[in-house]
């Protein structure tokens, strides 16, 4: 244990030097379906105040208006300076009302609802994402695709869901407002065994490029028959491409817009770090890690009280694990960049 804290205290002293004596609260699901997200979370907090000073707070988020509201009452107990974690939307719309009074502000890894910042005018909650906002991704499909299909014949489908609907409907819109037209726009049914017949409505529209609104296993069958056909279909999806493979593995060629995951964004020397600290950087370990940098950085400069910690957060850049973040007026990260990725095979590589 001595060997991990002297690791973690020689990369991240320098940022967190002035944090002895502040309380920093996280909110994780300790235990239940989200608990894998709760200890990702845990992990990246402490290895982020591993030799700051200051205390972490830890308290359980159960995904529930109660357990949030139980959360606050706690958190506020402990008169922490920031409140970092909540992963449901439910239960920090039930914390902040009593976090805002606090003076308590909120930085999450996780939610990407996006009222929680467009309503903050209304509500004055002090809510920070690092996470980007839920409508990010249709804005990042349209502005990356529609410039590089603008001489293509593409088509549009989906497959009946919310999620595919509305990134399909948000594309189509940007993409006449340019003045472009899909060839055929479909609703398939998912989860089908083969897409055959699919494939042949989309070849006989002329169409030689498609955007899916559709999750990662259907856009392999797609690929996988339009190969075995002899269409020659470039295929394109959005974050949902990232899901665990399936059974038909996905296809070289196929595109996806999406962020750039954590680690791609860390620097080698802090990846290698956390590991030789035993703690793998997945899921939200960097994020959490980088919401403590920021949360502690923040607390020091509003330590005087000529400013509050909302106001620190809302004015300044941060640097952290993940690269300098700052926040918009909202609270949304000031700069999100999605980027469109390619796989060769085997995973997806960023396209320059």
């Amino acid at each position: 244990m001595r060997l991990v804290a002297l690791i973690l205290a020689l990369l991240f002293a320098a940022p967190l030097a002035r944090a002895e004596g502040f309380v920093i609260g996280l909110a994780a699901p300790l235990s239940g379906p989200y608990a894998i997200i709760g200890e990702q979370m845990r992990q990246g907090a402490a290895a982020a105040l591993a030799n700051s000073g200051a205390e972490l707070v830890i308290v359980d988020d159960a995904c529930t208006a109660a357990s949030g509201e139980a959360a606050a009452a706690r958190l506020i107990a402990r008169e922490v300076a920031v409140a970092v974690g909540f992963v449901c939307t439910e239960s920090v719309e039930a914390a902040l009302p009593a976090l805002t009074e606090a003076g308590i502000p909120v930085i999450s890894p996780v939610i990407r609802t996006v009222s929680l910042t467009d309503r903050r005018q209304r509500t004055g909650w002090p809510f920070f994402r690092l996470a980007p906002r839920g409508d990010a991704e249709h804005a990042a499909v349209a502005r990356i695709l529609i410039p590089r299909w603008r001489g293509d014949l593409y088509a549009l489908i989906d497959d009946g869901t919310i999620y595919g609907r509305e990134l399909i409907e948000s594309f189509r819109l940007e993409a006449e407002t340019a003045g472009l037209s899909a060839v055929f726009i479909d609703t398939y049914r998912p989860q089908m065994e083969n897409q055959v017949a699919l494939v042949g409505r989309l070849a006989r529209s002329g169409a030689t490029h498609v955007l899916v609104g559709g999750d990662r296993e259907d856009v392999a069958i797609m690929a996988r028959d339009a190969a075995e056909m002899g269409h020659d279909l470039v295929l394109a999806g959005g974050e949902a491409l990232r899901a665990a493979p399936g059974e038909v593995p996905l296809a070289e060629g196929v595109l996806m817009v999406a962020p750039p995951e954590w680690s791609e964004r860390a620097a080698d020397a802090t990846i290698q770090a956390l590991r030789d600290a035993g703690i793998e950087p997945d899921g939200y370990v960097l994020p959490a890690h980088a919401a403590m940098e920021i949360a502690v950085i923040a607390a020091a400069a509003a330590e005087d009280g000529s400013e509050l910690v909302a106001d620190v957060l809302s004015a300044r850049a941060f640097p952290t694990v993940i690269g300098t973040v700052a926040f918009d007026a909202q609270g949304d990260l000031a700069d999100f960049a999605y980027r469109l990725y390619r796989h060769d095979g085997r995973q997806f590589l960023p396209v320059e």
